[in-house]
């Protein structure tokens, strides 16, 4: 079968980082992305779930930005640590 190239884009640290764990597993980075894509044409779906970090949704960056607001008028208040 023939093969076609493709490019992709990865920062400097990622491509260090999976070059190093793809020697470890005894993969050249081609081969991964191949596995990849294998599996996910095999079962139609992305092969792990992606999600996103609820700590950056919408609603909670308002309620960060109330909160800070409140500090900085000076209208909040310590709360002790609670220890167990």
């Amino acid at each position: 079968m023939a093969t076609a190239m493709v490019n992709v884009r990865l920062d400097e640290q990622t491509k260090r980082d999976m070059s190093a764990l793809c020697d470890e597993l005894g993969l050249s980075m081609s081969a991964a992305f191949n596995i990849f894509a294998k599996t996910m044409v095999r079962g139609h779906r992305i092969p792990f779930e992606v999600t996103a970090d609820p700590f950056y949704s919408a609603a909670n960056m308002r309620h960060l930005e109330r909160s800070a607001a409140q500090m900085d008028a000076g209208m909040a208040h310590a709360h002790d640590l609670i220890e167990e």
